[in-house]
């Protein structure tokens, strides 16, 4: 009798006054993202161009690994009182990562008088020597609550949260546990809460997981969130391809155990449990059809191994968790279910058939963006909703395009396009476009205030835009025989760095400067320290960054300026009144002939405690003026430094320009730092 062993086989084929992922359907709803303790970018001494290789994370062994998680909880009061918490504060580890240097960067949570603190966690970056070089907290705020006893009945949380989930087309709708007491922290002031889980289905037919925040003193809801994060990706797909299977006896099956034992199951169009998994008496799978059920298991198993090589061989990642353990993946879920998600909580991916079960959702990017959505929840945990939620799901895009680009299968080549092989949209058009996101109707190539208030999967476009853009540069292309255009928000030129080098340093910002509440401005500054860090601070790299942020209107260019562009600035401080008057700073424009331009440049740099509450305009010497910036009670980060780009054609260039702005609430307050106008 033969034993249990692996082998190769071919087959065909997430203000103040108040976990599991899909690709498609699932609402954002508003977030108030908190990024504090910015991390310290490498010296300038780093080789440019070149990675830094004591920046380079060392590939750990589980047991490695499991023992640094180990010593830092050994040692977490000790930690907890350096980093100045409370008494009643107590820290978690839940993540190691060390770097060639001996750098240790340890991802913890915080409890407060023995409830979970949501909001709350932390990055902190341990030298070799043992001293702390720097933290990154999830919020500023002290945590700290006047009281642990609720005002109000878990049963009304309960109640509010079963409300919103029918509000939003849930089915078969029911708490999937009691109401738990917690700490919401992840916007404003600290408070006492409860969270409400909700199960059943969503409206369409995706597992539900809506997570509530319901005030225990007032009974208001303070933020709710869906837990599964859903996506679109057989050998179908990807043709004839390598799958690592198990035998035992004369039975072949779907488990991989060189990649921690993965397995693939056929739900059989069910809905619940594991299914069955795909076993047969030959080691042959699928037909590369619809007709075979093992068509979609081929895809699915093929998907899951090279995710798990990509992140692997490119990151030395070993599994989802970094632990060598395997996910298991799920097919045939559903009848013509038009979907596929991730789920934290089986710890699985899932895909359904897509129209008349003639599409199922496996192909490569798809498998590479659903479990990337696993790697997120294990490192910076993005909340899955408002900006982080958009920042989460575009971490999925990038890596399942990285996951894509590795396979280097001629069947499926790379490209920057999403779920282009499911025919999701019925018309033969990809899901989601990265060189111009708003090319799918619906997401946006660049921040603005209030792209929280949006889907998570289109406001995701900034961050997606960015990644091309940092990896191809702008413009005209053609890549692997795909066409691009990929415009900028300023009308300035971007000059890419490369896919490989981009890779690296957003893998670098997520899972060692991002945290849950990390929303975009947060996610320039994670991104630029991740650039210093491997490529040092003075290079093309740390540069190109900049530069694709302000292409996304994320930030200023690289040293303020714009190539070939001509600045006018005022760098004298005006104090803006909490809750006054406007205040303006001027600018005398002179030399310029003609009309402004239809890209003119507006840099603005405000130093201020709640950037909500501002509201910034334009005024052209004219009097006539250009909304900038709304005023948003959700947007609770520091400071204003974005740059951007008015059509100003209609006006006369010369003349005296000002920057308008106004706080339109209490509590917090700042000063006009700079601002710069630039004429391409």
């Amino acid at each position: 009798m033969r034993s249990s062993t692996s082998h190769r086989r071919t087959s065909d084929s997430m203000r103040r006054r108040g976990t599991a992922v899909a690709l498609v359907g699932v609402s954002a709803l508003l977030a108030a993202a908190v990024q504090s303790g910015a991390a310290n970018a490498a010296p300038a001494k780093a080789p440019s161009g070149k990675v830094n290789p004591g920046a380079v994370a060392v590939q750990l062994t589980p047991s490695q690994r499991a023992e640094l998680i180990r010593d830092a909880n050994t040692a977490k009061a000790d930690t907890a009182k350096d980093l100045g918490l409370g008494a009643k504060e107590k820290l978690v580890a839940r993540d190691a990562i060390k770097d060639a240097d001996g750098t240790v960067h340890t991802r913890y949570e915080r409890t407060y008088d023995g409830l979970p603190v949501l909001g709350g966690d932390l990055v902190v970056d341990t030298a070799k020597s043992g001293k702390t070089k720097g933290v990154v907290k999830a919020t500023k705020a002290t945590i700290k609550v006047a009281s642990l006893k609720p005002a109000i009945a878990a049963s009304k949380a309960e109640k509010q949260a079963l409300s919103a989930a029918k509000d939003a087309g849930s089915k078969k709708t029911a708490a999937d546990r009691a109401p738990r007491k917690v700490v919401w922290a992840a916007n404003g002031k600290p408070t006492l809460a409860y969270e409400t889980v909700v199960g059943g289905l969503q409206d369409d037919g995706t597992p539900n997981e809506l997570h509530v925040i319901t005030d225990a003193a007032t009974g208001k809801k303070l933020y709710e969130y869906q837990g599964i994060e859903t996506g679109t990706g057989n050998t179908q797909y990807s043709g004839t391809v390598p799958l690592t299977t198990t035998v035992s006896g004369t039975t072949y099956t779907l488990n991989d155990g060189a990649r921690g034992g993965h397995k693939t199951y056929n739900l059989n169009h069910g809905t619940s449990g594991t299914g069955t998994l795909f076993s047969q008496t030959n080691d042959t799978w699928g037909n590369g059809t619809t007709s075979n059920a093992a068509t979609a298991g081929a895809d699915a198993h093929y998907g899951a191994a090279t995710t798990w090589d990509f992140y692997k061989n490119t990151f030395g990642r070993s599994g989802i968790k970094n632990n060598g353990v395997g996910a298991y993946s799920r097919v045939h879920y559903g009848n013509a279910y038009v979907n596929a998600f991730w789920d934290d909580s089986c710890f699985c991916m899932t895909y359904g058939d897509g129209t008349g079960n003639a599409d199922p959702l496996t192909s490569l990017d798809v498998a590479g963006h659903e479990m990337s959505h696993g790697v997120t929840s294990n490192t910076a945990g993005l909340n899955y909703s408002g900006e982080s939620g958009g920042l989460n799901e575009a971490t999925s895009d990038i890596f399942g395009t990285g996951v894509e680009f590795f396979a280097n299968n001629s069947s499926d080549v790379g490209d920057y396009l999403i779920g282009e092989k499911i025919d999701i949209n019925g018309d033969g058009t990809p899901l989601r476009y990265q060189d111009k996101p708003s090319k799918d109707g619906a997401s946006k190539d660049s921040w603005y205030s209030g792209i929280g208030s949006i889907d998570v999967h289109y406001s995701s476009g900034p961050a997606n835009h960015f990644f091309y853009l940092l990896s191809e540069g702008s413009g005209a292309k053609v890549i692997n025989g795909v066409s691009y255009n990929s415009p900028t928000s300023d009308g300035l030129p971007v000059t890419g760095i490369g896919r490989d080098k981009a890779l690296q340093i957003w893998y670098r910002a997520l899972t060692t400067k991002f945290t849950s509440t990390t929303n975009y401005a947060a996610a320039r500054t994670g991104t630029l320290a991740a650039a210093g860090e491997l490529y040092g601070t003075t290079g093309a790299e740390y540069k190109a960054v900049q530069d694709a942020w302000a292409a996304v209107a994320v930030g200023a260019r690289s040293g303020g300026g714009t190539p070939g562009g001509t600045s006018f600035e005022n760098t004298a401080d005006v104090s803006i009144p909490d809750n006054g008057a406007a205040v303006t700073s001027s600018v005398a424009v002179t030399g310029r002939t003609g009309n402004a331009p239809s890209n003119l440049a507006v840099a603005v740099d405000i130093v201020h405690t709640w950037r909500g509450d501002l509201v910034i305009d334009l005024v052209a010497p004219d009097g006539s003026t250009y909304r900038l910036k709304n005023f948003s009670s959700s947007d609770s980060a520091d400071n204003v430094n974005e740059t951007y780009t008015v059509n100003a054609s209609t006006e006369v260039a010369n003349g005296t320009w000002k920057l308008k702005v106004q706080d339109q609430a209490a509590q917090d307050t700042g000063y006009i730092n700079s601002w710069k106008l630039t004429f391409p």
